[in-house]
């Protein structure tokens, strides 16, 4: 038997100040992240709750038309306080080149082109900006907990990769090309450059590399800060403070990404609360899937072999599901869980909202 999760403590505890949702993409982590922060806002703590591109329904669910990128209140039922936010990718990176550049030279790259592009849908800059985004609000120490719902990636470990992907990317070897000790302009737009060179050149075109050029020097006096930054808050996530959540859906894709991510946290020496695995079908009766099956064999009345029909499917399905949560347990029996039912309606009010909270706490 799998260890029981018991969400409802570790979102009370006065020592848990950061929770961090991750896993694939269509896993339901942001209605997981909104329901798990009202939980701890209407238990007594003052919260806040970072969302990736929620849809409109869980906007609404938080009593919302829209979620911004500022903390926004939350009306709830309970004594503590609940601040709503969207992370708005390309405003964050603007705030970071405010911070680690003049006026003057930040006006430059927000007007860049290249920087543009990068800044809103360059692969990693999401990940990094929620990072980022996440190390400013605890430097405001306003609230006792922060629970952070992370992007959408492919790839669930795509989140802790991102600094050192950003990273990678412009202390590269083109980017130290375009660079070029102050020479990396002139020589690029002259073309008196390698063959290398005038190969990307005449792929992603002239104008495009001087834009590029133009960036990457622009940004190099700040790129110490942007780095110091990233590595400071990935500390922050090792913190005895920090809990991550996995969160899956009883699928082997889902559940394959879950186990991935729980061995890089053991490996990074990250902390980890547990699994919540969504849209579960557990059998609500004793009947089984073949006794609803062989049952049909002899009913004959339409509204009773549907019943059946439809239990003896949901049956098979639970007993899929059964089968491969005990492969990830085989494999992580440390790793507690709570599985969450699916449920018969969208989250699309804070009732809804409180149900799903209700199915992840239910344990304790």
């Amino acid at each position: 038997m799998p260890l029981d999760l018991k969400m409802g403590s570790v979102l009370t505890d006065p020592a848990t100040r950061v929770v961090i949702c991750c896993g694939a993409g269509g896993v339901g982590k942001t209605t997981t992240a909104a329901a798990m922060a009202m939980y701890a806002a209407e238990h007594g703590r003052t919260v806040a709750v970072l969302t990736i591109d929620p849809a409109r329904r869980l906007a609404q669910s938080l009593g919302m038309s829209e979620l911004t990128n500022d903390p926004q209140p939350v009306e709830i039922d309970g004594s503590g306080s609940l601040d709503a936010m969207m992370l708005d990718m390309r405003r964050t990176f603007d705030e970071m080149v405010l911070e680690y550049s003049t006026p003057e030279r930040a006006a430059a790259i927000m007007e860049n082109s290249f920087y543009q592009t990068m800044a809103s849908s360059f692969s990693g800059t999401q990940e990094y900006m929620a990072m980022e985004k996440l190390g400013k609000l605890l430097e405001r120490d306003h609230w006792d907990l922060i629970v952070v719902d992370t992007p959408p990636s492919r790839n669930a470990l795509d989140f802790l990769d991102a600094p050192q992907r950003l990273g990678s990317f412009l202390s590269g070897r083109l980017m130290k090309v375009l660079v070029g000790g102050g020479r990396g302009v002139g020589r690029v737009v002259t073309g008196a450059m390698s063959l290398a060179m005038r190969g990307v050149s005449t792929i992603i075109g002239g104008d495009m590399l001087r834009d590029v050029a133009t960036f990457v020097q622009s940004l190099d006096s700040m790129f110490g800060g942007f780095q110091d930054r990233a590595l400071k808050t990935y500390e922050l996530l090792k913190q005895p403070g920090t809990q991550f959540t996995v969160v899956a859906a009883a699928e082997p894709d889902a559940l394959r990404e879950a186990a991935f991510f729980v061995d890089r946290l053991s490996e990074e020496s990250m902390p980890l609360s547990g699994l919540i695995l969504n849209r579960t079908h557990p059998n609500l009766t004793s009947i089984s899937e073949s006794s609803a099956r062989a049952a049909l064999e002899t009913v004959e009345d339409e509204l009773t072999r549907g019943v059946l029909e439809v239990h003896a499917d949901r049956a098979a399905t639970g007993k899929r599901e059964l089968h491969l949560l005990q492969r990830f347990t085989a494999a992580h029996p440390a790793v507690p869980i709570v599985g969450v039912p699916s449920l018969p309606f969208e989250v699309a009010d804070a009732v809804a909202l409180r149900a799903v909270a209700e199915q992840i706490t239910s344990r304790g």
